[in-house]
């Protein structure tokens, strides 16, 4: 039996993997296996063949394609159609510094199995064999900051949770990824959702909490039932619940599924939200860190941050802070989209400078034209000339502000290219799903915030109080 492995990642399905994968499976012979994508979208559906030099890929199969493919010798590595070599050799996988998205690709993505083979949680390992005040300074170490955009030191956040006393601590992660042309916290979320857990995991035991919150947007029903899926499996293997790996502690989690409001990606909104009221920020102070959940003290981190921590426990935090520059340490994930020939997910050192993401990676436009611009940071984020591209990515620098354009901090999490003046190239790299495809699944978590507020005034409806309840008398707010 030959194995071919096809994506079953929400980018690859919006353009026919499903389809791609149903007709390999009807050939004499195929095992047909679904991993995550490997970040290459603008290849999408990559059809991956094992083969003894190892999985060889053939870019942008269409199901018309699969007889001519197999017939001209596909299944034997026979350079074919769009023809690649082996994928793992690929000169735009092998430029990156892949730390966070290191597996991505490499398996299916609830493989527990494969998930430990290739090196997964030996970090929640090293984690529970050390003190918890010891973790905490790992993470400070290594200069890890948030990934979200503000970029707040993360050790610093959890050895505030950690010296908080509490009864009762929480871990929340925002998946509430709502900017147009970022999609980097999705496809981590569904093609290797076990790093997202094992983060989490780490971020537990180094502050005390016993659980932890994924809070994911409802545009992403794949994404939500890879999680939970993968919360399953994970939790009857031992490495989350009652007694995480026989060390005595215990951390539980849970998926909330939002309801289209754009404000829970903000951090206190997503708290109110988890809580069951309507997504609203929250007056500050007190931090989150001090009182986030049902006035628990929380620590709040998005995905990529997260995502980040098992390598940092795994290989130290000096060996993180190596990569990076000044102040900015270890790696980012960057999202290329628009008018972009290659788009896709790069992870790279910060201070990588944004002309070789745009025309090293990104391979300059789709159209052909020059660019004009880039748009850095999401739709909220600034506009940089093409003659301003010569600037290192860096996560504490504040950019100038352009006329006309809204000043940015924190690291470039996206980069579109446009070949219009002014205009920031919108266009995505795929179709929209299908209606069936973006339908909520069967048994998936109900919607805990309204996409519009209901109500007059500022009333707030009661809380329901966390599964196992916190002992702690919580101030009102």
């Amino acid at each position: 039996m030959t194995i071919v492995w096809v994506p079953k990642d929400s980018s690859a399905r919006a353009v026919g993997a499903d389809e791609v994968a149903a007709a390999l499976a009807q050939q004499p012979g195929v095992t047909v296996r679904r991993n995550g994508t490997r970040g290459m979208l603008w290849r999408e559906p990559l059809v991956e063949v094992e083969t003894p030099a190892g999985r060889v890929g053939y870019a942008n199969v269409a199901p018309t394609d699969v007889p001519r493919l197999v017939s001209g010798g596909m299944l034997e590595g026979v350079p074919v159609g769009d023809h690649l070599g082996p994928v793992a050799e690929d000169p735009w996988l092998t430029a990156q510094h892949r730390v966070s998205c290191a597996r991505l690709g490499l398996a299916e993505p609830t493989d527990i199995a494969a998930y430990g083979d290739a090196g997964g949680w030996a970090g929640l390992r090293r984690a529970l064999d050390m003190d918890p005040a010891d973790v905490v300074e790992e993470v400070v170490t290594s200069g890890l900051r948030g990934r979200g955009g503000a970029g707040f030191p993360t050790g610093i956040k959890w050895r505030t949770v950690l010296e908080a006393q509490a009864d009762q601590k929480f871990v929340a992660c925002n998946l509430d990824e709502g900017d147009s042309g970022t999609f980097a916290d999705r496809i981590v979320a569904e093609a290797d959702p076990f790093t997202l857990l094992e983060g989490m995991a780490i971020a537990a035991v180094a502050v005390g909490a016993t659980e932890g919150y994924l809070y994911v947007r409802s545009e992403y029903p794949d994404a939500i039932a890879i999680l939970g899926e993968a919360i399953s499996v994970a939790t009857a293997e031992g490495y989350l619940g009652e007694d995480v790996l026989g060390s005595g502690r215990s951390f539980t989690v849970h998926v909330r599924r939002g309801a289209g409001a754009y404000i829970c990606g903000e951090e206190t909104s997503m708290l109110e939200s988890i809580e069951g009221r309507r997504g609203e920020v929250r007056a500050k102070p007190p931090i989150p860190a001090l009182s986030g959940l049902w006035g628990c003290p929380t620590v709040v981190n998005n995905v990529l941050t997260l995502a980040a921590v098992p390598a940092i426990l795994t290989g130290g935090g000096e060996a993180y802070a190596a990569a990076g520059d000044g102040r900015s340490r270890g790696t980012q994930v960057f999202q290329l989209a628009g008018n972009v020939a290659r788009g896709g997910l790069v992870e790279a050192d910060l201070g990588t400078d944004l002309r070789e993401l745009v025309e090293g990676f990104g391979g300059g436009t789709r159209s052909g034209r020059p660019v004009r611009a880039v748009q850095i940071g999401g739709p909220l984020g600034a506009y940089l000339p093409a003659d301003g591209l010569d600037v290192a990515a860096a996560a504490t620098r504040r950019w100038p502000r352009p006329a006309g354009c809204s000043a940015t901090g924190g690291s470039w999490s996206s980069t579109t290219p446009s070949t219009r003046p002014g205009w920031p190239g919108s266009r995505w790299n795929s179709a929209p799903p299908s209606p069936a495809a973006s339908a909520p699944p069967a048994g998936s978590a109900p919607p805990v915030a309204s996409r519009r507020s209901t109500g007059s005034g500022s009333a707030r409806r009661p809380s329901a109080r966390p599964p196992s309840s916190c002992s702690r008398t919580c101030a009102p707010r």
